[in-house]
């Protein structure tokens, strides 16, 4: 009998490139159905995955300071127990800085959540490897430094054209060639255009001085840009699949990728090479930096914060959660780096793996109000007023020019109950400091952006035509 792959998936099997090899060997030899059926038997799917009634506990490393934060931790909580009954997931953590993200049962950012043999795009989000940077200057003042950074890095929308490109390495080039996730035209062209930008939201060029030693420092703070998005895209895409035949009743941000199959081998190699893409896209900003001031480096490390660990065979999902243990870090170099916000130090931590803490802590201070919520907060203060006001002292800037409040100070957790939870909870030991002296972000880029700039002169150019 003849048989085709829509067949094969009516019979309730996983597309995948053994369809190809099982089509041939079907028809080739016209096996009768009893033969097919026969056949078929060595890819039967595993019987569906239903939610977990017992799932396990979640350690929770955060309490409410007030009434605001009260809804907050009640959310994220919530939200964590509910994703606990996933059928892979078998231990999870929420750090001080947690807050949610989306619908009960999505990952919190400050949540931590380890899976056993299973990789869960929903978990690490489109951010993948988010991450942070410090290059030591040693005694250069601060403002040279800052002003060095203005003017070799990148904010807002899109890439570099191809005249202010980074070079992009030989060898990262071959490894996105190499993966069948990341080798297609579209994506590398992003890795090209986008390498040494930053993006928006909250990532930021930071510039300050060491607590201890007075060095200048310079901390950037992004993520894998277009190139982890794409990443994701696939990623959920290729979850989903696997969840409508493994288990339909896991909510669909929470799908997950078998590690033991091809595609979850193929997916974990990308994800590592996303990983040397994001460093790169820092080392590209530092090193500019460095040449433009004519200096020298004398420390660097860096950690991302926003990525799946593998240990054996539990990943460990850290939705914005900073790896103290080592073993999830093969390139470690020194300590890691928790930023709170601009008007605070960015904390220079190591620390000890505990059985609450799960081997993270937090990655910084967190949001207890979106943002739309914290610009209701303002009332009627002037965006100005309200810059001055929580920017005094500060050399901030925003690289389109244009301010965003939701990225001030007051948009975020109260730094200092965070530190003291990080003490109380066992979240990291404090070893040095990064004092302010300023920074950049994107700022409401929005605002003019090209789309809008277009809009707005179509509009202008009807109003003339209606005029005359």
């Amino acid at each position: 009998m003849k048989i085709t792959g829509k067949e094969l998936v009516e019979r309730g099997f996983q597309p995948g490139k053994w369809f190809a090899e099982a089509l041939e060997y079907i028809n080739t030899n016209n096996l009768s159905e009893q033969e097919v059926a026969k056949y078929l038997e060595q890819h039967q799917p595993e019987p569906m995955l239903d939610l977990l009634d017992n799932p396990a506990t979640v350690n929770i490393n955060i309490k409410a300071e007030n009434d605001l934060e009260k809804e907050n931790v009640e959310k994220v909580i919530s939200s964590m127990k509910t994703l606990m009954k996933t059928p892979t997931i078998v231990d999870g953590s929420i750090m001080p800085d947690a807050c949610p993200t989306g619908p009960d049962g999505t990952i919190p950012v400050g949540g931590v959540a380890v899976a056993k043999n299973a990789i869960h795009p929903g978990m690490h989000s489109a951010d993948i490897c988010c991450s942070v940077m410090l290059t030591d200057f040693g005694k250069v003042d601060p403002k040279i430094v800052l002003d060095a950074a203005h003017s070799v890095t990148h904010f807002g929308y899109g890439g570099r054209d191809r005249n202010s490109q980074f070079r992009f390495p030989k060898a990262l080039l071959e490894a996105f060639e190499s993966n069948e996730y990341l080798n297609d035209k579209q994506t590398i062209s992003v890795a090209r255009s986008h390498l040494g930008t930053q993006g928006d939201g909250n990532h930021f060029l930071f510039v300050g001085k060491s607590k201890k030693t007075g060095n200048t420092m310079m901390v950037t703070h992004h993520g894998s840009r277009g190139v982890g998005a794409r990443l994701f895209k696939k990623g959920m895409t290729i979850a989903d699949r696997f969840r409508r035949t493994i288990s339909k009743g896991t909510l669909k941000q929470n799908a997950w990728i078998p590690f033991d199959t091809e595609e979850g081998k193929t997916y974990w190699a990308a994800l590592q090479i996303v990983r040397e893409w994001t460093k790169q896209n820092h080392v590209c900003i530092h090193d500019a930096t460095m040449e433009a001031i004519g200096g020298t480096v004398e420390n660097r490390y860096w950690n991302e914060h926003n990525f799946v660990f593998k240990d054996g065979d539990l990943f460990y999902h850290a939705k914005g959660a900073t790896p103290l243990d080592s073993k999830f870090m093969p390139d470690i170099t020194g300590p890691r780096l928790i930023p709170l916000n601009m008007a605070e130090p960015v904390l220079i931590v190591e620390g000890e793996t505990t059985a609450s803490n799960l081997g993270f802590a937090p990655h910084g201070a967190g949001r207890n109000m979106s943002r739309s919520a914290h610009r209701r907060s303002k009332g009627e203060q002037t965006i100005e007023s309200i810059f001055e006001e929580e920017t005094k002292g500060l050399d901030v800037r925003f690289f389109s020019n244009e301010i965003d409040i939701t990225e001030l100070p007051s948009a975020y957790k109260n730094a200092e109950a965070v530190r003291n939870q990080m003490a109380e909870y066992g979240l990291g030991k404090v070893i040095d400091e990064v004092l302010p002296y300023g920074s950049i972000m994107a700022g409401d880029w929005q605002k003019n952006a090209p789309w809008k700039k277009r809009k707005r002169k179509r509009g202008n150019t009807s109003s003339e035509n209606k005029n005359a």
